[in-house]
């Protein structure tokens, strides 16, 4: 997979990219995101770190804020796993209620004398101070939902199978509780080692990204 890692990357890294804070008014209302990390590199140049997309219609952008900008773990699934690696690294114990997810009322009732949400707080600022600071990102534009799901599982079956794409020993992922994360070197568990782009489809998805 290393020649068709390369050729995602080359062609990805060629695309407009954004820096927090974004102006949404450039962005697609509908596409698959591609995130790169600082100090993370691969194939010469900035390695790809994650990628997602949305499954709801024009919601490109408000998912994007999640990731950046909303304080809400449970609502981002890319935030809750930065939030992970970060508690590990500092061995805080605070990480078994950041793994709970307080999004149904039952469980905020469940939990609520529980977790100090003052806490809780504080890292989800630490959590949005270093996506913010750390991450860039560049936006495919499709409008069709399916085309969007493939591209996004290609993509990812496409890097984590690569051998020659290795995230650095100072990687923040490599303190995450999830050994698929540290096992890829992407901020991912789903679509891992799936069906990735063969040659073939290279020419299709560059001839993809340039309409």
């Amino acid at each position: 997979m290393s020649n068709e890692c390369q050729a995602v990357h080359d062609l990805l890294r060629n695309l407009d990219r954004h820096t927090f804070p974004f102006d949404g008014g450039k962005l697609p209302f509908n596409g698959v995101y591609i995130l790169f990390e600082r100090g993370e590199q691969g194939h010469n140049g900035d390695r790809i770190v994650r990628i997602g997309t949305h499954t709801g219609v024009k919601q490109l952008q408000p998912r994007l804020k999640q990731h950046f900008l909303n304080k809400n773990k449970d609502r981002s699934i890319f935030r809750k796993n930065i939030g992970r690696a970060i508690l590990s690294r500092n061995d805080d114990s605070f990480l078994k209620f950041w793994n709970i997810d307080l999004t149904a009322k039952q469980a905020r009732e469940k939990y609520s004398l529980s977790i100090d949400f003052n806490y809780q707080h504080l890292i989800e600022e630490e959590v949005s101070r270093y996506i913010q600071a750390n991450f860039s990102f560049c936006v495919i534009e499709l409008d069709d939902k399916l085309q969007r799901l493939e591209v996004e599982s290609k993509l990812i079956s496409t890097i984590s199978l690569c051998d020659e794409c290795s995230p650095s020993k100072e990687w923040l992922g490599n303190f995450s509780p999830k050994e698929k994360i540290v096992e890829s070197g992407l901020w991912l568990v789903n679509e891992l080692y799936k069906t990735p782009f063969s040659a073939f489809d290279i020419n299709q998805f560059s001839n993809l990204i340039k309409k």
